[in-house]
């Protein structure tokens, strides 16, 4: 061999294998409303790349595209569309931080649906999907995202998966690949919608922002399922008195589920929220904002009217300082039976070992979910979709944390602003939020606060709508709910688009 091979052996050596894109693609149909739904699967991972410029000595240069991550998606398009002008496209993604798509795919939009009980409590395994016939794919096409180090989406070898886990970077990855495959499927004159549940809204609204501002994306609508973007309404810090009172009618709706409240209230939940819902930012309110000024009269009468509406008793109300946290609610309504209501669900109940402890040892209402879900994901991409991977799909990675809200140091994690602006400058943009009554860990009522205080012109305030369902986080493992829902979903987005 001679010295000038052996120079390229070695430099063939020392280069990376370069990731390539994964893709499968199959044929499936489904029934929707009697009509037959002929549609293609397309599965796998698509590698996201980065224009990166050297360092040293010719800093600045360019050193062209550099691969940064594998995305893993699943996108479902409608067979024989005409003109693609005329079909939406929507973008699906969950929370977490750190979860895959899997619970909006399996369990709401996609056209496989993981079966539960027509309440939503999970049957012994094994597990089981089945037709959904209350999926969106007769409305729209569907891209479900798994951001990076969830489902099998990854840093590629060399980058550190650290930089994925943050908000900034979380937003322009996942918009980056919007952008992406827009562009390789030839979507840009779609209308386009983003679905986002639970941390996904956080990642929606500032998604709302990056792609108009970036990449001159504007959408047609968002679709937010159990909303988080003013985090202050969630943060139970000392000095922060905000999340007692938005959090109040749901601890009403959860004891109403679990019939702790009084007969009069017990009737109609509709009817005793709306009852709670004016004193807690009415009297409750005001007793709170008074702090050690509240007299004792008026305290002892705020107390006997949360004990009214929580179904907990004067004495630890009191204990509390007025001022009951969510983990502590969770343990506490029904300590008397040695059980625990869960926090994504509060209709569930869960055992611990300890029933004298402060908080619950698990959420109840994700383990009910959390093992189905699991398992059927890994069998359909697999088996139905030919998607292979020894990899582990992570369905809800902890490796994602310690998350950096760098953007928000000493201060409260904040998108509702981001979305106001996107509306303003697009006012086109139509948003609609799905809330469960019986959701702890994204109460209605916060939601319907940080709604309130988008500081949006009235002009704009038609683009928003909500919709109230008895189920928890996840709505649509309730059967009734789902039903609802997708009617909502529908018509929500026959609204965002315009007649041509």
């Amino acid at each position: 061999m001679t010295e000038e091979e052996k120079e390229t052996k070695k430099s063939d050596a020392s280069t990376p294998i370069q990731p390539k894109d994964e893709l499968v693609q199959t044929k499936h149909s489904l029934t929707i409303d009697g009509k037959e739904i002929c549609y293609t699967v397309t599965c796998g991972t698509m590698v996201l790349k980065e224009e990166a410029e050297k360092k040293g000595e010719k800093e600045g240069e360019s050193e062209g595209e550099k691969p940064r991550a594998t995305i893993f998606f699943v996108a479902y398009t409608r067979d024989e569309v005409e003109d693609l002008s005329r079909r939406p496209l929507t973008f699906s993604f969950n929370g977490g931080p750190g979860s895959s798509s899997v619970w909006l795919h399996l369990g709401l939009l996609g056209p496989r649906r993981v079966l539960l009980d027509d309440d939503g409590f999970a049957y012994p395994p094994p597990y089981k999907l089945v037709d959904n016939a209350y999926s969106l794919l007769d409305q729209t096409d569907l891209v479900f995202i798994d951001p990076v180090s969830t489902g099998f989406s990854r840093a590629v070898p060399g980058e550190k998966p650290k930089q994925f886990h943050g908000f900034k970077k979380d937003i322009e990855s996942v918009g980056d690949f919007i952008r992406l495959y827009t562009t390789r499927y030839q979507r840009w004159t779609s209308p386009k919608f983003l679905i986002g549940e639970s941390y996904g809204t956080t990642r929606a609204a500032g998604l709302s922002g990056y792609l108009q501002d970036r990449h001159g994306m504007y959408l047609n609508g968002i679709m937010l399922i159990s909303s988080i973007l003013n985090f202050q309404t969630a943060d139970f810090h000392t000095g922060n008195d905000l999340p007692y009172i938005l959090f109040l009618p749901t601890y009403t709706a959860t004891a109403w589920y679990h019939h702790r409240l009084s007969d009069d209230l017990e009737k109609d939940l509709s009817t005793t929220l709306a009852e709670v819902e004016a004193f807690a930012l009415g009297d409750y309110s005001h007793a709170l904002m008074q702090g050690d000024d509240l007299q004792d009269e008026e305290r002892l009468l705020i107390a006997r009217m949360l004990a009214r509406y929580t179904g907990l008793s004067e004495d630890y109300i009191d204990r509390t300082n007025l001022r009951i946290e969510i983990f502590r609610f969770t343990k506490e309504l029904l300590r008397h039976a040695k059980r625990t209501v869960g926090r994504l669900d509060s209709r569930f109940k869960g055992i611990d070992r300890d029933s004298a402890g402060e908080h619950f040892e698990f959420d109840p209402s994700m383990n009910n979910i959390n093992g189905p879900y699991t398992a059927t994901l890994n069998d359909y991409v697999r088996g139905e979709l030919n998607f292979e991977s020894d990899l582990p799909y992570e369905i809800l990675s902890e490796r994602v944390h310690p998350w950096s809200f760098a953007e928000f140091e000493n201060e409260y994690v904040n998108v509702a602003e981001t979305l106001r602006k996107a509306v303003t400058t697009n006012p086109h943009l139509k948003v609609y939020v799905a809330n469960g009554y019986f959701d702890l860990a994204t109460p209605y009522l916060a939601t319907r606060y940080t709604f309130k205080h988008l500081g949006l012109d009235k002009s704009f305030l038609g683009n928003l709508r909500m919709g109230y369902f008895e189920a928890g986080h996840m709505m649509y493992i309730h059967i009734p709910s789902l039903v609802k829902l997708k009617a909502e979903l529908v018509e929500f987005i026959n609204w965002a688009i315009p007649e041509s």
